[in-house]
């Protein structure tokens, strides 16, 4: 929770520093908490940090998946190219799910039985998953056109009219966050989930299969990705095979190591990743209110992960100096 606190007044302070520069130098116009920012800012969160959420999942346990922006692509091409052919969306949106999980589980089977480490199982998938999208869409942009509103929705809409400043997006994210914090924090497998990326050997000794838990963390991860990449896709409603979903990885990464993920596995709470969620984004929407050029948005983006991970190994050290030293 003290983390989490750090890193509201962390978000309070980005956001604090906007409006400041916008007021002293746009003649007193604060574009920032203007409510057309305000929906645009919130939508992305919404969108990202469903993708932040599955990857806390795994990171938790001790691993990664590279692979997320190329399962957005994948899953969001297929259902393009699926709906084009006049496949049901009842039919459809289901199955792109469970591919979408058996993707993960197969990620989960390469680092459990093959013994293969993550960072190279899930960044040959993200190779992989961007070669197939492109296969499947003939290298051709693929969309939705104007059918499939109620869909769309879902990644475009607002709570409760068109007016209102809830973004669907967000509330969705909301809605997932609130879920996937139950089951890590108040189920036993959720628990076990810690204690496996605390201590994979001292868990498989208590008698936690270890294996079946990790192939069910990137099923999760890989779901939550096609999910989000749904929602990314009903969004923009026109998908270029070679691009979208491009870097969605980082952004995943990033809220969740930000939001108090540990790298090393065993510690992270949801709150702290929707948190680190929103600070990425307003971190993104600074890019521009702040006039840096666009060139640099990777390269601020890649400095709070840097600044994230220093802080959380700075703070592991103090903590284990101070119980050396009680000890």
């Amino acid at each position: 929770m003290r983390k989490a606190l750090g890193l509201i007044y962390l978000l309070a302070a980005l956001v604090t520093v906007a409006c400041l520069w916008e007021y002293f130098n746009k003649g007193g116009v604060v574009n920032f908490v203007s409510p057309a920012n305000l929906r645009n800012v919130l939508t992305w969160v919404g969108l990202f940090g469903i993708l932040s959420l599955g990857q806390a999942i795994v990171i938790i346990t001790g691993g990664i998946d590279l692979s997320v922006g190329s399962v957005v692509a994948l899953i969001g091409i297929t259902t393009a190219v699926l709906f084009s052919q006049g496949y049901p969306p009842a039919l459809v949106l289901p199955g792109v799910l469970l591919l979408a999980a058996a993707i993960g589980a197969f990620h989960g089977a390469l680092v459990t039985k093959a013994r293969m480490q993550p960072f190279i199982v899930t960044l040959c998938g993200l190779f992989f998953y961007r070669g197939v999208a492109r296969y499947i869409a003939q290298d051709t942009t693929q969309g939705f056109g104007t059918e499939y509103t109620a869909l769309k929705w879902f990644g475009r809409g607002y709570i409760p009219t068109e007016s209102s400043l809830l973004p669907a997006p967000f509330a969705v994210f909301l809605a997932l966050a609130a879920a996937v914090g139950v089951y890590l924090h108040l189920t036993p497998q959720g628990r076990r989930l810690f204690a496996l990326g605390a201590n994979e050997e001292a868990a498989r000794f208590s008698g936690i299969r270890t294996d079946r838990l990790k192939i069910l963390a990137y099923a999760l991860c890989t779901t939550l990705a096609a999910f989000g990449g749904l929602l990314f896709a009903f969004k923009v409603n026109s998908l270029g095979p070679g691009d979208f979903g491009n870097f969605y990885e980082l952004y995943a990464v990033a809220g969740a190591v930000l939001g108090g993920c540990s790298l090393r596995g065993g510690s992270g709470n949801v709150l702290g990743v929707v948190i680190g969620a929103s600070l990425i984004m307003v971190l993104r929407n600074l890019v521009n209110i702040l006039e840096i050029p666009s060139e640099l948005e990777y390269v601020v983006i890649g400095g709070a992960i840097l600044i994230g991970v220093f802080a959380d190994q700075w703070m592991s050290r103090r903590r284990e100096m101070g119980g050396a030293g009680a000890a």
